[in-house]
């Protein structure tokens, strides 16, 4: 691994060997339904909370993307994972039950970037496999940075809606057998915080877009 300016290179070629994408109904009504390794019409997972039923989509997606890598939880050195609650309680109990080292990332819309970027310098590192995951859930995110659901607070046309959803990538060097068909991570580059001031909590997309204008190589 060697730095030039700001991005980070990698002597070896961590490579993606298997990833799932698990969302809620809404999600599945989309037009990338299609892309979807599962839609969960029942957005509770038969859960108690919203905050556990997104626990159990990341666990889902997790399992879904070691079986797509043909790997179990004990050849995974790392598991790197993040969401939108407070001190990653939703990673937590998504991983606890498979024994792997834990790693929690929070880096909120980023965290998915995050999560495989550390999982790359991992393997470059000497980690021969790592897992980089993702999770957010409308409900628990509402109760989290707005009003819960229960308030009844009115929602303008034009605000975001967070992604009921989880994500997972299984990431090993590249090798023989996985040299053609797996998605290549070269390089990583860390952005800077950018504040522009603004305060809209139903307008997060202005108040993030413009970080991708001042990355810089």
């Amino acid at each position: 691994m060697y730095i030039n300016g700001k991005t980070i290179f990698f002597n070896t070629q961590p490579v993606v060997i298997g990833s799932a994408g698990v969302v809620g109904k809404k999600e599945g009504e989309g037009p990338l339904r299609n892309d979807f390794d599962a839609i969960f019409e029942d957005t509770t997972m038969g859960q108690e909370s919203f905050e556990l039923a997104e626990s159990a989509m990341l666990h889902d997606a997790i399992i879904r993307a070691l079986s797509f890598a043909k790997k179990s939880p004990s050849d995974v050195d790392f598991v790197m994972t993040g969401d939108l609650l407070d001190q990653c309680v939703g990673s937590c109990f998504a991983v606890k039950d498979l024994q792997i080292p834990f790693i929690g990332m929070y880096g909120a819309c980023s965290t998915m970037a995050l999560t495989l970027a550390n999982c790359a310098m991992l393997v470059d590192g000497g980690a021969k496999c790592c897992v980089g995951g993702a999770s957010s859930h409308f409900c628990s995110s509402e109760r989290q940075f707005r009003f819960p659901l229960e308030y009844g607070g009115q929602r303008p046309p034009t605000a975001q809606w967070t992604v009921t959803g989880a994500g997972a990538a299984v990431v090993e060097n590249e090798s023989d057998e996985n040299r053609n068909d797996s998605i290549k991570i070269k390089a990583v580059h860390i952005g800077t915080i950018t504040d522009l001031g603004i305060k809209d909590a139903n307008n997060m997309g202005a108040a993030m877009a413009p970080v991708s204008g001042r990355i810089r190589p």
